[in-house]
């Protein structure tokens, strides 16, 4: 189980204060990679305009563009809401950047209340994530925003 108050805390500490987006979020990433077990893929879209373009992340190579509205990372953007997806393949719509990617969870990033990106982590396990992961993730994103 992963210590979310601590990981939480590191990914402040890494930003508090930090005036570069870019550098903040691929610390995140790096945070996210090496202290969850279990993961293919930890980083970044941002969006621009009406599609999510790959921002900073670790593991294999990514998709460069996602439409709003496709996909669990282009779901999640367009209706501002986490997703926590047990299965990728019974996701309607799914994108497969990573054939290797069994389950997901894409936590929205807002600045000023609108949507400005997400926070996508991929499993090569089925049912990974959890409700508890669910929470300690939107609280990392509610720290990273701060330093958007």
């Amino acid at each position: 189980m992963t210590d979310y108050p601590a990981l939480n805390a590191q990914l402040a500490a890494l930003t508090d204060g930090i005036p570069h987006p870019i550098a903040n979020l691929a610390n995140a990433a790096a945070l996210l990679w090496h202290t969850l077990p279990d993961l293919n893929w930890a980083g970044f879209y941002l969006l621009e305009g009406k599609k999510l373009v790959l921002g900073p992340f670790q593991g294999k190579t990514a998709c460069i563009e996602i439409p709003l509205g496709r996909g669990v990372c282009g779901t999640a953007a367009a209706e501002d809401r986490t997703l926590l997806v047990e299965d990728v393949h019974a996701f309607r719509g799914h994108i497969a950047c990573d054939s290797a990617s069994n389950s997901e969870i894409v936590v929205p990033l807002r600045k000023n209340g609108a949507v400005i990106g997400v926070l996508d982590v991929d499993s090569p396990s089925l049912r990974r994530f959890t409700p508890e992961d669910q929470s300690g993730l939107e609280a990392f994103a509610a720290i990273l925003q701060a330093a958007l």
